[in-house]
């Protein structure tokens, strides 16, 4: 069995800052027996304004992240999934992509996923607490699995654990983890956070590993942390509510192998 970890963090707008907090954590977790790494939504860079992000928006193929991150994945010899940062959108209206990269213990970028559903809400129960993600983020549209040394991971960011849809195609494709790097509100987190995620591991007979934002950060924005990894079953294997750290278990895929052909709901399915 592969040990699988996910990190939390607190992140602001100085992205050096932020990628040596991220360096940390990665190398603690792989000295822990992590082969397999998530970072959170944002985990390079969360500034004062949402049209900051489009001033540090790297393009793809290099820049610091990028570079930062293949260097440590080599190094540490453990895959990396790089949570989300903001890259330049190839063409179109200046705004960026909000994008998971994932790189291999060699180093090398081996996957891609462009968040798919965007964050524009008014956040029930906060007057003036208002989000437009897409005013300065472009969506994706590709859904995306990626074979890794802990078992075929379906790539999926924050605000689209709501859509039990993707989670569907994910499973379909093979998907034995589900990935959900994020950076939730309180009063989302607090209502729906573990539910959702142990609604998805449940459905998709996947462990999900949902890596969290938490706390204060500069902007005044506070987000939700709670940083978890659900087995199978939808039973929480670990957490870590609050605070910067890392969590880990093992992913056995023998057991989800069993559990489907023991509980065969995904055989079941007929829309």
């Amino acid at each position: 069995m592969s040990t699988f970890a996910a990190i939390q963090m607190t992140s602001g707008p100085d992205v050096a800052a932020n990628l040596v907090v991220a360096g940390g954590l990665i190398e603690a977790a792989a000295g822990a027996g992590a082969t397999v790494v998530l970072l959170p939504e944002n985990f390079n860079f969360i500034g004062r304004r949402d049209v900051d992000k489009r001033e540090v928006a790297e393009r793809y193929g290099g820049g610091p992240t990028q570079d930062f991150l293949a260097a440590a994945a080599q190094r540490l010899g453990v895959w990396i999934i790089a949570g989300t940062q903001p890259l330049a959108a190839p063409e179109g209206d200046g705004r960026v992509t909000n994008t998971c990269l994932v790189y291999d213990a060699a180093g090398r970028c081996v996957s891609r996923y462009d968040k798919i559903h965007l964050f524009d809400v008014d956040v029930p129960g906060k007057p003036g607490e208002t989000y437009r993600e897409s005013a300065h983020v472009a969506p994706g549209s590709e859904v995306v699995l990626v074979d890794t040394p802990a078992g075929r991971v379906g790539l999926s960011v924050c605000y689209d654990m709501r859509f039990p849809e993707l989670y569907r195609r994910l499973s379909a494709g093979g998907a034995e983890i589900l990935v959900m790097p994020a950076a939730f509100t309180v009063p989302t987190g607090r209502a729906h956070w573990e539910i959702l995620l142990r609604a998805r591991a449940i459905e998709n007979l996947c462990y999900v590993a949902a890596a969290a934002q938490s706390g204060v950060h500069p902007s005044g924005r506070e987000t939700y942390g709670d940083t978890m990894i659900v087995d199978w079953w939808g039973q929480v294997a670990t957490r870590l509510p609050r605070g910067s750290g890392f969590i880990s278990a093992p992913i056995d895929r023998a057991a989800i192998a069993r559990g489907r052909a023991d509980f065969p709901a995904l055989a079941n399915r007929v829309l």
